[in-house]
């Protein structure tokens, strides 16, 4: 036999492809070629495949007078990463008859180390879960991805730590046979980690009332004041009060990290919270590169993107979100390819009122020249300010309050119970629609369709529009704020009151 095939797969945020390894020996001058369209890591998968199998104590490809080839088919798609290590292995070991099983209904996923052992790779997730769609039953992984590879039903999933050890579990012929046992099942981690409880925030109960409603309806916010007033552990208390991710989403969620490599050992309900520094690169924040990778905002999809010093990012990086915070996807095109990443996050973003952060501080004096303050708002432009739902004032707290005792504890549960009352209406007016939104996605014919408005309260709103000078963007989104706030007083229909509110929350800045 000098021909065999095996199969593994690729998987990136646009999907997974199935693809199948080809082997074909013949008789010539040395040779060990892989083709099909391979980046550098799989070019390099020659001598680190050569040394496994000679370390297992089987005939390495690089010491045989034969030519060898490896295709790894459809030609046509980029292959890349380490991950077809296995799978060549095993198809030359198959080719040049040193081991015999039947491939049939088997992918081979995971890379391997010089000494043989089976090392961790990414996107095992997202494969598992196409796995029975794409034709397997069977899939064999690293131990160190067992775990997120086991979270799937239907599937029997094998995790050897080591070629030899996989051999000796295929192979017909082996001498010393082993049977390895299948990976039991695991199910989402899911307890929430509330790392700071609402009730520890000392008083800011306009910022508090804010983020449930943030919360409530998925809206962006923005956090405004004076430097030290608690806006990033409000921040960190959004996170908490979220509630958990369905299955479906968590599993969505744990997909894209285990792409990128950012998936932890415990695969969780809990939503994302990514928090890039304001140094951060455009790259590492939208995403990109020669071969486009995902950035900070997709890895916080269905989460938390909390933007420290706001104004302090890149402008190039502020303007580059006007197309996730509208659309809840990035688009990336390159030379060599376009991605789409899904990026359907909530904002919350902290700055200061400007540069020394004391312009409107009570209590101290603010050093900032006027051409300061006006270089200083220039860093935000109309449209992402418009994009922006809700811009809340975090003032000083009085010091009197710093050592008030909190009576009610684990205010986190009340919140989530609240959030998710108001979000199940939500989504039960959504799905007359056929979607499955929170307020903050609606778009401008669903308002009319789901949000009857009466005609006294279209004239509060519409004189207060024309007297903020509102942007037609900018009306429609208190309309939303409205309707999340009408939704958590579980209120049919909005009110004026619920309108007054929502106009507090545009900004001052």
């Amino acid at each position: 036999m000098n021909y065999s095939c095996v199969y593994s797969a690729q998987a990136d945020i646009e999907g997974v492809k199935v693809i199948k390894i080809e082997t074909d020996i013949s008789n010539g001058l040395h040779s060990f070629t892989v083709i099909g369209l391979p980046d550098k890591a799989i070019d390099e998968a020659r001598d680190r495949v050569g040394a496994a199998i000679k370390n297992t104590g089987l005939t390495s490809p690089k010491t045989q007078n034969q030519k060898v080839t490896i295709s790894l088919a459809p030609a046509d798609i980029k292959k890349e990463g380490p991950s077809f290590d296995l799978g060549i292995a095993l198809s030359y070991l198959l080719a040049s008859e040193q081991i015999d099983f039947d491939p049939k209904g088997i992918c081979f996923v995971g890379e391997l180390s010089l000494s043989g052992s089976i090392e961790k790779v990414r996107g095992v997730l997202p494969i598992a879960i196409n796995a029975n769609k794409l034709g397997f039953d069977t899939l064999v992984v690293p131990l160190a991805n067992a775990k997120e590879a086991a979270l799937v039903e239907g599937i029997t999933v094998y995790s050897p730590s080591t070629l030899s050890e996989l051999i000796s579990h295929l192979d017909k012929r082996s001498k010393k046979p082993i049977h390895l046992e299948a990976v039991l099942k695991e199910t989402l981690h899911k307890s929430m980690s509330d790392h700071v409880d609402i009730s520890e925030v000392k008083s800011q109960e306009v910022a508090k009332r804010a983020l449930l409603i943030a919360a409530s309806g998925g809206h962006n916010i923005a956090l405004y004041g004076p430097p030290g007033t608690g806006k990033t552990m409000l921040a960190r208390v959004f996170q908490s009060i979220l509630p958990e991710l369905s299955e479906k989403v968590a599993f969505e969620v744990a997909s894209i990290h285990s792409i990128a490599g950012t998936l932890g050992e415990e695969i969780t309900t809990t939503p994302p919270f990514r928090s890039p520094h304001h140094t951060s690169s455009h790259v590492a924040i939208v995403g990109g590169g020669a071969n486009p990778k995902p950035g900070e905002i997709t890895l916080a999809h269905r989460g938390v993107l909390f933007m420290d010093e706001f104004t302090e990012f890149e402008k190039r990086v502020l303007e580059s979100l006007r197309e996730p915070l509208e659309a809840g996807s990035i688009s990336i095109s390159r030379a060599k390819g376009r991605a789409l990443f899904p990026a359907d996050f909530i904002l919350v973003a902290a700055l200061n009122p400007c540069p020394c952060g004391h312009k409107g501080n009570p209590d101290k004096r603010c050093i900032c020249s006027a051409s300061d303050i006006e270089r200083y708002s220039k860093k935000l432009s109309g449209p992402i300010m418009d994009r922006i739902d809700m811009w809340v004032e975090v003032s000083n707290v009085a010091y009197s309050d710093l050592h008030k005792k909190t009576e009610l504890k684990n205010q986190n549960i009340i919140y989530k119970e609240k959030i998710l009352k108001a979000r199940s209406h939500a989504l039960k007016r959504a799905s007359f629609l056929k979607k499955d939104i929170l307020n903050s996605g609606l778009t401008t014919k669903d308002i009319e369709t789901v949000i009857p408005l009466d005609a006294t309260v279209i004239e509060i709103l519409q004189t207060a529009a024309k007297s903020l000078a509102l942007s037609p963007r900018s009306y429609f989104k208190v309309i939303k704020v409205a309707r999340s706030i009408a939704d958590i007083e579980e209120s049919r229909i909005v009110t004026s009151a619920h309108i007054l509110e929502a106009l507090q929350y545009r900004p001052k800045i």
